[in-house]
């Protein structure tokens, strides 16, 4: 009788810290009016056409799959090259060109026209609602978060850890003018310290015109949520960046979907695209995409130069480190596309020839 009521309690321990635990992840939405939004039902967002739930057994045998299979190659063994950037290498780039740099992973600081944009920057050293597990960096960031200048828009794909990082919004949110956020991600930043009057909410297909352009939240083909009672919650999306001169796409995470041919219709061609070409698996082939469907993301979109993102950072998924970027130059090759495969931390222009640099291939 002692032990069954041992086993008993135990159970109970664990299913209450797995409460709390939960209870301290999950975003902070706001009330959010159904009538507000078409894909928002049964307070949960819903991808255009309608992804596959993942069954309960299914997503246990992907967690033991995740803890049981052997990885091979998935992180670097060797020091992945870092260009360090400066706030006085940043002042002295010009007003009149617009500036990309790859930050890591999906984060990319653009000069826009002498306004500092980030998109979705993430400087932590893990991936993860913790310090001590999850994801951890190949890299650090080439310049520190206290190190940038004043960030005069910040831009956010969805809520996902390696794209939303708690440490990263509270220490911008006195250093940054403006945030774009999805539906729903305003109740996090707002619980994170950032004033309710810097914040924009954006809906798919929702435009705003800034000084420097219009600024669009596209659809994408993907899911949200950071604890295990959250998902989707709050919407995730694509950016279009339309400026007078040039246009720039940056898709956050998504599966490969006729949105991006929709995308390219409505606000295309594109100068520039930033497509996520990493953390794919058969697992979840409807919400990631393999480098394959990312170039023909690409040619969906109309674009000119594609920057292959979402890799080089995190081990996020089964294959190498390394597979992303040498599947999407094969394949950009056979389709004939302009591939631009920069450091972390070159700055490069849209004008500038693409960067044809196989950097990854000393390593790998």
């Amino acid at each position: 009788m002692l032990a069954i009521k041992l086993i008993l309690f135990f159970i109970a321990l664990i299913v209450t810290a797995l409460y709390a635990v939960n209870l301290a992840l999950a975003a902070k939405v706001p009330s959010l009016p159904e009538a507000d939004s078409a894909h928002y039902k049964k307070a949960r967002f819903h991808n255009t056409t309608p992804t596959p739930n993942m069954p309960f057994l299914k997503t246990v045998a992907l967690w033991i799959r995740f803890f049981t299979e052997k990885k091979v190659n998935t992180t670097p063994d060797v020091e992945i090259p870092v260009r360090p950037l400066s706030k006085i290498a940043l002042a002295a780039l010009s007003h009149n060109e617009l500036h990309i740099i790859k930050l890591g992973h999906s984060s990319v600081l653009l000069k826009v026209y002498g306004e500092y944009w980030l998109l979705d920057p993430v400087f932590s050293e893990r991936a993860s609602p913790f310090s001590f597990a999850g994801p951890k960096r190949f890299h650090q960031p080439p310049i520190a978060l206290r190190d940038l200048p004043t960030i005069d828009k910040v831009l956010i794909s969805h809520n996902h850890y390696d794209h939303l990082d708690k440490r990263s919004i509270t220490i911008l949110a006195n250093k940054t003018c403006e945030f774009f956020v999805p539906k729903g991600v305003d109740g996090d930043l707002k619980k994170w310290g950032v004033e309710s009057s810097k914040i924009t909410v954006f809906d798919w297909w929702q435009e705003r015109q800034t000084k420097q352009g219009m600024v669009v939240f596209t659809p994408s083909q993907h899911f949200s949520g950071r604890g295990l009672s959250d998902g989707n919650r709050t919407l995730w999306g694509s950016w279009v960046i339309k400026t007078p001169q040039q246009n720039l796409y940056f898709s956050g995470d998504s599966g490969y979907f006729s949105g991006f041919k929709e995308i390219g219709d409505r606000y295309g061609p594109f100068d520039l695209t930033m497509i996520e070409t990493g953390a794919y698996d058969k697992d979840w082939a409807s919400i990631h995409m393999t480098p394959e469907e990312s170039v023909q993301t690409h040619l969906d979109l109309k674009g000119k130069v594609m920057v292959p993102i979402h890799n080089g950072t995190f081990d996020l998924a089964f294959h190498t480190w390394y597979d992303p970027f040498n599947r999407v130059v094969a394949e950009a090759e056979r389709r004939s596309v302009a591939l631009s495969t920069p450091e972390f931390g070159q700055i490069f222009t849209i004008t500038d020839a693409p960067i044809e640099n196989p950097w990854w291939r000393v390593f790998s």
